[in-house]
């Protein structure tokens, strides 16, 4: 797969239990109010609904394994050339 990813999360899902943040602390936070966001490049807080952030190759495993483990469902992995989400609960 050599095309570009972006993950974002979707707060209204997010049960709080952290566990992307414990898979890819690079990617992942929690905030003040208790929820997972992404973090942009440079480290910034992605607080605005459905942002999103590039998926680097090296923690690609990490996000994909937050995906999987997430129990609220709510973390969207797509293709930025189309939009197509590839790991996900959206994903075929």
């Amino acid at each position: 797969m050599n095309d570009a990813l972006e993950v974002w999360i979707d707060q209204e899902l997010c049960t709080g239990d952290g566990i992307c943040v414990q898979y890819a602390p690079e990617v992942f936070e929690l905030d003040i109010d208790g929820l997972a966001y992404v973090k942009s490049a440079d480290d910034e807080l992605l607080q605005t609904p459905g942002a999103a952030t590039p998926v680097l190759l090296p923690l690609l495993q990490d996000v994909v394994d937050s995906v999987k483990d997430c129990p609220g469902d709510c973390i969207h992995v797509r293709r930025v050339s189309d939009s197509v989400e590839v790991y996900g609960p959206d994903a075929d």
